[in-house]
C-alpha cells in the first residue's frame, strides 16, 4: 500500500523563517565581532587600506541593524499620547509634561515662570508649583493669573527630556 503524502509548504514556513532569522542572526552576531576587533599592530607605519579589511568591518557594523530589522518582532512604542493636548495644542498646559516653550501662549509665563516650573517638579497639583524656590512674587502672580489654563497629569518619561530643550530654536 502506497500513501501519497501532498506537500504543504504553508506548514513548513515558520519552521524555514524561524531558522532564517536564527541564521541572520548568528551571522550577525559573528561579523559585528569582528568589526570590533583590533588590529595587530605592525612594525611599519603604512597609510594604505587594506581593503578586505575595511569592507570587511563595514559589513559587521551593518549586520547588527540588518538583523534587528529582519527579525520581525513588533516595537514596544506608544504611538499616541492620550494627553497630547495638553502639551500645547489646547487650551490647558500640562506643568508636568509640557515643554517651556508652550508656556509662550500665556502672557507674562515665558520665559522666568516657565524656566522655574519645567525645571522643577513633578508636581502633584497645580498649586504644588507656589513652592518653587526662588519663585518671586511677581512670578507668583502671573502664575495666579494663568491657573486655570494650567492642569497637573501624571509626569510621562517620554517628554521628561524635552521640557526644558526640545531642540527647536526657530
Amino acid at each position: 500500500p502506497h500513501r501519497e503524502v501532498s506537500a504543504q509548504p504553508h506548514l513548513l514556513a515558520p519552521k524555514t523563517d524561524n531558522m532564517f532569522r536564527l541564521v541572520v542572526a548568528i551571522a550577525a552576531l559573528l561579523a559585528s565581532a569582528q568589526a570590533f576587533t583590533v588590529a595587530p599592530r605592525r612594525a611599519h607605519m603604512s597609510m594604505s587600506v587594506d581593503r578586505r579589511g575595511a569592507v570587511a568591518k563595514a559589513f559587521g557594523a551593518l549586520a547588527v541593524p540588518a538583523a534587528v530589522l529582519s527579525s520581525g518582532t513588533a516595537a514596544n512604542a506608544v504611538i499616541d499620547y492620550a494627553n497630547v493636548a495638553y502639551l500645547g495644542g489646547g487650551d490647558k498646559i500640562d506643568v508636568n509634561n509640557a515643554n517651556v516653550r508652550v508656556y509662550q501662549k500665556l502672557k507674562g509665563m515665558y520665559p522666568n515662570a516657565a524656566g522655574k516650573i519645567v525645571s522643577h517638579g513633578p508636581y502633584k497639583s497645580v498649586s504644588d508649583v507656589y513652592s518653587i524656590p526662588g519663585l518671586t512674587e511677581a512670578e507668583k502672580s502671573v502664575i495666579k493669573a494663568n491657573e486655570s489654563k494650567l492642569v497637573a497629569l501624571e509626569p510621562a518619561t517620554e517628554y521628561a527630556i524635552d521640557r526644558i530643550n526640545n531642540g527647536l530654536y526657530r
